[in-house]
């Protein structure tokens, strides 16, 4: 903490200029060119500072947290949180790499959370090891300055945009899937004890356990409020009133959940983005660039696999309320669930690989002079698989349905203007996820999973 307050100043255009010009990998970025400097504040300076900046000689994105120490008392929470996470959901521009983050102190109910600038350190150590193990698919990191609690990193120019416009535009990503699936691989694969000697895993694990701040925000937004009569809790009313309430009432689906915090509080599986819903990616035809892991600790995989696919299965039932005379959005529903099929099934194939490849490896999670019989090793990655896909079909459907009942939402339902047309497609998505969660362990493959959706989707 003291390391991040001491020193901090925050910067404005003019200063910005003068910082550039002291720091040497900077300026290299810029090719030593600041005649023709230009530099574009995007962020909302209410709660981060966001910049482009760009010469003839090159660009980059400066994002600095503001810090004002202020405390939030629970009578602003609501509009505090609910303005983060909209911001977070609908307020990236296209142009960069963009997280907006709360102020650094949120009082919530009962409890004091401190959002300490902290989390950009945490930020950048996951940028810069998850761009270690698949630098095609997260931008670089050029400077880090924690005093400042300031990142420089790589401009993703146009026509890159975040993924969840895009598919609420309408438009294909042909390599999503052969993308997500290689960044969700690699990263999980490589950060975990299949990988790691449990000196390496716990050392690591123990770097990232003090961006506590921020797991206890997701503990709460996604395991906790949406079960019970929470303050800041909103859905379509009065339309879906009788489906939270039916939701709060689900003893089976309030066990089953629990067991899923449970999991994300105490297993420390892999280094996960943490946050890896589809406002997190950026996209063009030939790019996938994955952004703001600020989230990120060790914790469960299928935390991560589970955001994603989640996401993508609510932009499915958001389709019908984009649909118009002109276009039925059926055939991009179809494209949606090939990419939900293609993104699990690449990853399984592509995870299994790595572990077969390194499976004499320096791992301890399966020590080859036990795991000595190609049969056993067979038997025990099909468990160790079975088990991550209920895990993920679990965590995806929990992080469904808080984005329908809980504090945050998303803009796939929130742009359908008609109240009723939205509140249709997010009781279907609704009732396909609490299906999901509940029956997760019966399922064996993912196109299982798809004739729930398509079955729900039908009604």
């Amino acid at each position: 903490m003291a390391a991040a307050e001491e020193g901090f100043r925050p910067l404005e255009e003019e200063s910005l200029v003068d910082y550039i010009k002291s720091t040497p990998a900077l300026l290299v970025q810029l090719g030593e060119q600041l005649e023709g400097l230009a530099i574009k504040e995007v962020g909302d300076g209410n709660l981060n500072f966001v910049y482009i900046v760009t010469s003839p000689g090159g660009s980059f994105v400066i994002k600095q947290v503001q810090y004002t120490g202020l405390i939030i008392e629970q009578s602003t929470y609501c509009f505090v949180v609910q303005t983060c996470i909209k911001l977070m959901i609908t307020s990236k521009s296209h142009l960069i790499c963009l997280a907006t983050q709360a102020l650094p102190y949120i009082r919530c109910i009962g409890t004091s959370w401190p959002m300490t600038k902290e989390r950009a350190y945490f930020e950048m150590l996951a940028l810069k090891e998850h761009g270690r193990l698949c630098p095609n698919h997260v931008p670089e990191v050029y400077h880090f300055d924690r005093p400042m609690s300031l990142i420089a990193m790589r401009y993703l120019k146009p026509p890159h945009i975040i993924l969840r416009k895009g598919l609420i535009a309408g438009i294909e990503y042909p390599l999503l899937a052969q993308h997500m699936s290689d960044f969700m691989a690699r990263t999980l694969f490589f950060t975990s004890l299949l990988y790691h000697s449990t000196l390496e895993h716990r050392k690591a694990v123990a770097e990232f356990c003090g961006n506590v701040e921020l797991c206890r925000l997701t503990e709460q937004v996604v395991f906790s409020d949406p079960y019970k009569v929470a303050q800041y809790n909103h859905w379509t009313s009065p339309h879906l009133d009788h489906d939270a309430e039916a939701i709060r009432d689900d003893d089976i689906l309030k066990i089953e959940v629990a067991g899923l915090k449970s999991m994300f509080c105490e297993r420390a599986q892999a280094l996960i983005h943490g946050d890896l819903h589809t406002g997190s990616v950026m996209v063009t035809n030939d790019s996938t660039q994955v952004i703001d892991p600020e989230f990120a600790f060790y914790g469960p995989m299928g935390f991560d696999i589970g955001a994603f696919l989640g996401n993508l299965i609510l932009a499915f039932f958001s389709q019908d309320g984009h649909a118009n005379k002109d276009n039925d959005r059926e055939a991009y529903k179809r494209w949606i669930l090939k990419m939900l099929e293609e993104t699990w099934n690449l990853f399984h194939q592509k995870f299994v690989a790595l572990w077969n490849e390194n499976f004499d490896g320096h791992g301890e999670a399966y020590l080859a002079d036990i795991f000595n019989k190609p049969e056993l090793q067979l038997l025990a990655q099909k468990k160790y698989m079975t088990d991550l896909f209920h895990d993920s079909i679990g965590f995806g459907a929990a992080k469904m349905i808080r984005r329908i009942v809980g504090v945050a939402h998303v803009e796939d339902f929130e742009s359908i203007a008609d109240g009723s047309q939205r509140a249709l497609c997010e009781r279907r998505a609704l009732d396909c996820a609490k299906k999901l969660l509940k029956e997760r362990r019966k399922f064996e493959s993912i196109s299982q999973v798809i004739s729930v959706i398509e079955e729900i989707s039908a009604r």
